[in-house]
């Protein structure tokens, strides 16, 4: 059987927000998606900021063992480019294109595709056009191709509401405050998740055109959460949870939903195993296929996460269980929030009106999932939870080390050549150093 092509869809900052999880967001392309394929509820990125997470879905690994401990847009780079998936799948006779968004390298013709597709911008108006002629072009070959087509979409600055209806009534993220100016922050969410799911819409139809669905793996999902307080940069599952749907060959079909853990971690090691290929030796993750096929109930017993730079310093790591989740806060020198490390908007704006910048957010962090699934009640102190706490903080520190962890060493310096903000600022737009 010849390997199947891979279509890798993916967008920016949505989270879990589309139709298919629940949510007040029409998106039926997604939706028509996910109910032909498998989507997976508790799926999770290895880092909550969008270098670092893409760096570790396309190279198999934890964030901080890729080098990218910051965003590519300012200076940061894989410690190892020829680990990133392109290239080794090459060597099993794919071809693979670039369209749109890629964010885990300043130069795109760096990180190894055989095309980059030059475009004015990664919004969908210009990506999801650029998708199409492109997959017309390779159907007429033989050869199998990994496709990546990333949208800037849902990314701020939003799009304006759609409607004076949603700006009256959308509802924001069950952790933000309800008013007027968060409803239509929301709002304009929406609107951007609306012109995503067009992109999607149109790409998925070139597959269906040129006679490729049956061929073709097709795999969604998004960096990492939401740009709203509380979710984007932090080891909330408001900042972690991914949607992740995948539809096409080894057994993703029939509209099924799979509640187990799983990580971006897993897609490399399952497009492996799906293309015949050997898995390098340094993946960290695991092949989704067993648990897929129904021979696993559990993939992973623990996912870790993890921060260093966005805009500025905010090192954290995160060990998550299917109930219990530890969080790390590491600078001692800067104990409060980082204001620049989230995205300016206007839910940002209500919350720092209202002191939100002056609650400092814990040191350490314990959360029962299963009791408290918003992460609202720190029981670190908690003498119930005290064997919890051990064991979590153990599996913490055996992967920091495992991995080689920079912050086993103490504070992590800004990488030479890249940009930063400094942790007292309030917005990423704020005037940056360089290392």
């Amino acid at each position: 059987m010849a390997p199947p092509n891979v279509l890798y869809i993916h967008s920016h900052d949505t989270g879990r927000y589309v139709q298919p999880y629940g949510y007040p967001v029409p998106t039926p392309n997604i939706q028509h998606l996910a109910d032909q394929g498998v989507m997976f509820r508790q799926a999770f990125c290895a880092a909550p900021v969008c270098s670092g997470s893409r760096a570790a879905l396309l190279t198999g690994q934890c964030t901080h063992a890729t080098g990218m401990l910051g965003l590519a847009h300012r200076g940061y780079r894989l410690t190892y480019p020829e680990r990133h998936i392109v290239n080794v799948l090459r060597s099993a006779g794919y071809w693979s294109g670039l369209i749109g968004e890629q964010h885990v390298s300043a130069d795109p013709a760096d990180v190894g595709y055989d095309r980059v597709v030059d475009l004015d911008t990664t919004k969908v108006r210009d990506v999801a056009p650029a998708a199409t002629r492109l997959i017309a072009e390779r159907a007429q070959t033989d050869e199998p191709f990994f496709l990546s087509v990333g949208f800037f979409e849902t990314h701020r600055e939003y799009f304006e509401p759609s409607s004076l209806r949603d700006a009256l009534y959308s509802r924001p993220p069950e952790n933000i405050v309800d008013t007027p100016i968060t409803r239509r922050d929301m709002a304009s969410f929406k609107a951007s998740a609306r012109s995503l799911d067009q992109g999607v819409g149109m790409v998925l139809e070139a597959l269906d055109e040129n006679d490729l669905v049956a061929e073709t793996l097709v795999i969604m999902t998004t960096d990492h959460g939401l740009a709203f307080p509380d979710a984007k940069t932090t080891l909330f599952d408001r900042g972690t949870g991914v949607l992740l749907l995948m539809r096409g060959p080894g057994g993703f079909e029939r509209g099924r939903v799979v509640d187990s853990l799983v990580s971006h971690l897993d897609i490399f090691p399952t497009i492996c195993d799906i293309a015949g290929i050997d898995p390098p030796d340094w993946l960290e993750g695991l092949s989704l296929l067993p648990l897929v096929g129904g021979d696993l109930d559990e993939l992973h017993q623990e996912l870790f996460s993890e921060v260093t730079y966005h805009a500025a310093y905010e090192p954290q790591r995160a060990v998550r269980t299917a109930r219990y989740k530890y969080i790390k806060r590491y600078d001692e020198q800067h104990p409060g929030r980082v204001l620049a490390n989230l995205d300016d908007g206007l839910t940002k704006d209500v919350l720092v009106a209202h002191g939100w910048a002056n609650v400092d957010p814990p040191r350490e962090s314990l959360f029962d999932l299963w009791l408290d699934p918003t992460e609202g009640t720190n029981r670190i102190d908690d003498p119930e939870l005290a064997g919890v706490l051990k064991d979590l903080k153990g599996r913490l520190h055996d992967w920091m080390v495992r991995t080689d962890d920079p912050l086993l060493q103490g504070a992590v310096a800004p990488a030479k050549g890249t940009f930063y903000n400094t942790v007292d600022q309030v917005s990423p737009s704020d005037p940056t150093t360089l290392q």
